[in-house]
């Protein structure tokens, strides 16, 4: 069976997304913070009948991040890293005058630093896959100027840069980065409090990722509305 680890996997897109590689028949190593709801998500998933490791941590610490490898090398390997686990920087979103330096190094931190460690963690595993694959979860807020996304968009542009750079290094890897755009989570909830707009639920989404393990695209950036039309083409 294949392995993918996936982060931030207690709600929202995580949880949705492990869910679907479930029932695909994927084994999994899932990542949160919050250790009941980490549970509850491992057990939907698990219902399944494939395997389940979750481990709740943080991925900003680095033996958190060698113990979610670890438990992917005892499921046999591991095919797909998913970086979903994400920090706003603010709750909810200030403007840069008044976002704390603290709260942008959290956002860099998570976002960007965890992401760059986990990759360097899992990569002999990756190389050693017979169709090893990266994602990591963008926004639009990392290729638009939207007020008091600033810090959280800049962590996300950085990711994309991260990511692209990777799937230059790593040829023999697919490396994506998908933004999902605007859907109906928690995050969401935090990030702009009071904005009851309708969005999509995180499910609705997922279709997009799993189009990309099917046909397994060139490494490049997506957007998930895009890859729920007729073209995959990298934006």
């Amino acid at each position: 069976m294949p392995v993918a680890v996936v982060t931030g996997a207690s709600k929202g897109l995580g949880r949705a997304l492990a869910r679907a590689l479930a029932a695909r028949g994927w084994d999994l190593v899932l990542d949160a913070r919050g250790g009941g709801a980490l549970k509850e998500a491992a057990a939907e998933a698990a219902a399944h009948g494939t395997r389940v490791e979750a481990l709740p941590g943080d991925v900003a610490d680095a033996a958190h991040r060698a113990a979610l490898v670890a438990a992917a090398g005892r499921l046999g390997g591991l095919d797909l890293l998913v970086s979903n686990a994400s920090a706003l920087g603010a709750e909810p979103l200030a403007p840069l005058a008044e976002l704390p330096e603290a709260g942008l190094r959290r956002a860099l931190e998570v976002n960007v630093v965890a992401a760059h460690g986990l990759v360097r963690e899992a990569l002999p595993l990756l190389r050693a896959a017979a169709a090893g694959a990266v994602v990591t979860v963008s926004s639009d807020a990392a290729v638009e100027a939207y007020g008091t996304w600033g810090g959280y968009g800049a962590s996300k542009a950085a990711l994309d840069h991260l990511a692209a750079v990777l799937a230059v290094e790593e040829p023999g890897l697919r490396v994506w980065a998908v933004d999902p755009g605007d859907m109906g989570t928690d995050l969401y909830a935090a990030a702009v409090p009071g904005d009851d707009g309708a969005r999509p639920d995180p499910d609705a989404v997922v279709p997009a990722f799993l189009r990309l393990l099917d046909e397994r695209p060139a490494s490049g950036r997506y957007v998930a509305g895009a890859l729920a039309g007729s073209g995959t083409e990298a934006r």
